[in-house]
């Protein structure tokens, strides 16, 4: 299953995938939830991404927040599909989830980079960064997109980054994403599309020390706006 494209949706970012994008197997939803468009309308503005970094968690992982028991803080990945799973880690950083599989199975896609598409300057005000700011690019074509890319992994490389340039947080766990109230997630641009199957890169997930054999971890091959390679 693919997301198809869309062109409603406030800024012209599309209405909100369905519930049934959802339920399909969290593997393949982590795989096609790229070059999606995570969407924020919150109090301050509006951000969104093409979401550019992927990685999958299943109940019978030991990487899965759910693996050992039902808790207050994964709660919500016992819920219906479809939803916000946000967890705060480390004392300083919060991550973004979608919520997979029937309800009472606890399973979710973590969202680690997108490519920043609106609200840039809010993002930089959150992250508290100047325009120059970023990393080192992979070779494109100008220097003006060498600075694109380079500020766009600044802002949102990683699943901390992003939360913060969103400004995401527990506030917003559970939030229901297929509804275009404040937070949700649409189909691809139509001028970019789902992935190619071919493109698509399935490497080791990060940060984890359990179930680290497992190659959930997606992106475009040669995409510069992930966390890294």
């Amino acid at each position: 299953m693919s997301a198809a494209t869309g062109t409603t949706g406030v800024e012209g970012f599309g209405a909100p995938l369905p519930r049934d994008f959802y339920l399909q197997d969290t593997v393949a939803a982590a795989r096609a939830l790229i070059n999606c468009v995570l969407i924020y309308a919150g109090p301050d503005g509006l951000t969104a991404g093409r979401i550019s970094e992927t990685e999958a968690y299943t109940r019978d992982d030991p990487a899965c927040h759910a693996y050992r028991r039902r808790t207050a803080r994964n709660e919500t990945m016992f819920g219906p599909p479809g939803h916000a799973y946000i967890y705060f880690t480390y004392g300083m950083h919060h991550c973004f989830n979608a919520v997979t599989a029937p309800e009472g199975i606890a399973e979710a896609v973590l969202v680690r980079a997108v490519e920043p598409l609106a609200g840039l300057e809010l993002m930089r005000q959150r992250r508290g960064l100047s325009s120059k700011a970023g990393m080192p690019g992979r070779h494109p074509a100008t220097e003006t997109e060498r600075a694109r890319m380079r500020e766009g992994v600044a802002l949102c490389g990683g699943p901390g980054r992003l939360c913060q340039a969103f400004g995401l947080s527990r506030a917003q766990n559970g939030s229901d994403l297929t509804e275009a109230a404040s937070l949700w997630i649409a189909p691809p641009r139509a001028a970019v599309g789902p992935p190619d199957p071919e493109a698509v890169v399935a490497t080791r997930r990060i940060g984890i020390s359990q179930g680290v054999e497992r190659p959930w971890r997606f992106y475009l091959r040669n995409d510069p706006y992930i966390s890294r390679r």
